[in-house]
């Protein structure tokens, strides 16, 4: 491999919505820069980007993938992102490792759903960005009208670089503005003159004194130009527009130029900052060889069982060499590193090192999670990790065949610490294993990945609500239990009263037996078989709380009498106390906000009103969204995302938390009853 230095990197990451032509213009650029033997196809499954059977099958990415060319001396490391939202945790994690995010866009479509999120998510990651229109030979293609869509979304600082000789089946090729030159073609000159006079307008402007000349008609040099045009981009001052047509194979070299000339290397915009593990204070290494080592991990593909675990990392200062230590400053863990790699789609490429700025794999890293740093033990820091997606659909899982677990726990294990925007836990009061994803889509893939990777099936279903039972009045109850079965028998009277206490105050068992009726070693009896009422409810099979139990009379028997019959008497006295008691079932209410265009915000309240939703909040945001605050019962939200999709044209995102519990309304809770009763034996005293 030929060798290069930190000034000679270029990071970018291709981002935008689906079909948008990522995948493949990356797989062009690939393979004719010699990174790849043969030009990968989606369509035939064979494209270096897209390698994974669930790619493969559904002609989607998911996963972001990487690959890596030399271009004029320059050592290209290409990102490409998913377009579809349901996997956004893949883009987001791929901004950690680059310095330029290029927002595909497909010239036919126009600007799309995931077109403003990926604008967002690289805004907030502070990477310089720039914009590639894809497929400009397609059909029915209004240059004005993209342009100016563009301009109005994301503002007046989207300036076109490249512009296209025509559109659609009749495309020409495309001009470079800044280096169109006196003999132009008149359509062409009428287009790229005064397209280049508002670029170079931009572009001085990040100069004080290049400004000054400027509007003094003084005449500035090409090499200052394309030198304030590096730094108006890395600054965020400009952001290019450039044009393509792959299949023509058009405006793809003028775009491999711009990216090796005018694309801020690593550190053009200064050294990444992290914070000092311990006092918080701010760190920053210059990306060269000779300071401290620092690294991040963006990705971790957790391979199956018999294939090595990669971190992917982004090298941001000093060298990493195979066979060496590194620390892991989150873990507080030294690694021994074995071999490093450069990666191309699924081919890994050992190589010695992976210089300042690179971006490239370790294998084996137990320790490591997606955004944890990798440094020197002298010199640790903490870069910051971006915020992920809340996942808004959760579904119970359970294995499809007995006996398989644990293989399922461990499956679920690393397909949540691969994707940041996965998640799995046991719930404590259902029992129910839950995971949770961005959409169905995302969970659809995820389970489908379970089973090619590892080899394990799960089922789904709506996950159970956590419903509580509690009381709202006070009540007393009498049981007598008496059996004779031949021999001694079983004898055992309890009198009880029950009485709700505030929310929050948990169970209170009280011992008022007067007289020594009930002898003192059965008490501990009764309040153990109260406690089991406790913990499978008395009215529909939940957890009950909030309730006082006094046991203060009763009977027993000299010969009969034993600890299982006033542990059953108990259990029976506080079920009927509690259901004289006027009992109610609490439900989970969830804190929800949800994001999405002021345009919805109609039949967004609307839907939430319908759902019990509680509004408390409305927030207009910078970007010209807004933001609705409110309480919801957890019942209310379980296909609220699929919802929220079709009412925002995929838009509208939310995360939710929760609140508290409160009261079920009586007609809802008749149907809950009803429900959890269904079919169910009530022979309560053979429980």
């Amino acid at each position: 491999m030929a060798k290069y230095e930190t000034k000679d990197i270029r990071n970018i990451a291709f981002l935008g919505h689906g079909d948008s032509g990522k995948t493949s213009l990356a797989d062009y650029l690939v393979f004719k820069n010699g990174g790849s033997t043969r030009l990968g196809k989606i369509e035939d499954g064979t494209s270096v980007f897209d390698f994974e059977a669930e790619e493969k099958d559904r002609k989607i990415s998911i996963d972001a993938a990487e690959g890596h060319f030399g271009y004029k001396g320059k050592e290209i490391n290409l990102i490409d992102c998913p377009g579809y939202p349901d996997f956004i945790g893949e883009a987001i994690s791929a901004l950690m490792a680059v310095d330029t995010a290029a927002i595909c866009i497909n010239a036919a479509a126009g600007i799309q759903v995931n077109t403003v999120n990926m604008w967002k998510a690289a805004a907030a990651a502070g990477v310089a960005r720039c914009f590639l229109v894809n497929k400009c030979d397609a059909e029915n293609i209004n240059l004005p009208e993209l342009l100016e869509s563009i301009r109005t979304r994301f503002g007046e600082k989207c300036l076109p670089l490249t512009l296209p000789l025509g559109v659609g089946p009749g495309m020409k090729g495309v001009v470079n503005v800044l280096d169109a030159g006196p003999n132009l073609p008149p359509d062409a000159a009428d287009l790229a003159g005064p397209a280049r006079e508002k670029l170079v307008e931009s572009i001085v402007e990040v100069e004080d004194a290049l400004m000054e000349r400027y509007l003094d008609g003084k005449e500035i040099g090409k090499q200052e130009i394309d030198a304030a045009f590096v730094k108006a981009i890395s600054l965020g001052r400009v952001f290019p527009i450039l044009f393509t047509s792959m299949h023509k194979e058009m405006g793809v070299a003028e775009f491999l130029e711009f990216v090796a000339k005018d694309l801020p290397g690593p550190g053009a915009a200064g050294s990444k900052k992290g914070k000092a593990p311990e006092t918080d204070a701010v760190v920053g290494f210059e990306p060269r060889p000779e300071t401290p080592f620092s690294a991040q991990v963006w990705r971790i593909n957790n391979l199956p069982p018999q294939v090595n675990r990669l971190s992917y990392i982004r090298v941001h200062s000093g060298t990493l060499a195979a066979d060496t230590q590194v620390y892991n400053v989150r873990a507080k863990a030294t690694e021994r590193i074995g071999k490093v790699f450069k990666i191309e789609g699924k081919e890994q490429q050992a190589v010695d090192k992976l210089c300042a700025g690179d971006i490239g794999a370790v294998a084996k890293v137990e320790s490591a999670v997606i955004g944890d740093t990798f440094a020197e033990a002298a010199h640790p820091v903490l870069y910051p990790v971006p915020v992920f997606p809340t996942p808004m659909l959760s579904l119970a899982a359970e294995s499809k065949h007995k006996g398989d677990e644990e293989r399922v726990a461990m499956a679920l294990h690393k397909l949540a610490e691969s994707d940041p925007c996965f998640k799995q836990h046991r719930d404590r009061q259902t029992g129910e294993l839950v995971i949770a994803g961005t959409s169905s889509l995302h969970i659809d893939v995820s389970v489908a990945r379970m089973k090619h990777k590892f080899n394990v099936e799960i089922a789904t279903k709506v996950p159970a609500i956590p419903y509580k039972e509690t009381i709202t009045g006070k009540a007393e109850a009498q049981y007598r239990h008496k059996k004779q079965t031949g021999g001694s028998g079983q004898f055992a009277e309890v009198w009880l009263k029950v009485e709700p206490m505030t929310r929050g105050g948990g169970f209170v068992f009280s011992d008022e037996v007067k007289g020594g009726v009930i002898p003192l070693q059965f008490i501990p009896c009764i309040e153990k078989g109260v406690r089991q009422v406790l913990e499978k409810g008395a009215v529909a099979g939940y957890p009950t709380e909030d309730v006082k139990a006094i046991v203060f009379f009763g009977k027993d028997h000299p010969v009969d009498s034993k600890p299982i019959a006033f542990q059953t008497a108990g259990r029976m006295a506080f079920k009927l106390a509690v259901r004289d008691a006027h009992p109610v079932l609490l439900e989970p209410v969830m804190n929800i906000a949800i994001n999405a265009p002021a345009r919805c915000m109609g039949d967004i309240m609307g839907n939430l009103n319908s759902r019990r939703g509680r509004i408390s909040d409305q927030v207009a945001e910078a970007d010209g969204s807004q933001t609705i605050k409110a309480q919801i019962p957890q019942a209310e939200i379980l296909n609220y995302s699929t919802e929220l999709r079709s009412e925002t044209g995929g838009e509208g995102s939310y995360s939710i938390e929760f609140s508290h519990y409160e009261v079920v309304p009586a007609r809802i809770q008749e149907q809950i009853v009803a429900r959890a009763n269904a079919g169910k034996k009530h022979d309560e005293e053979e429980e």
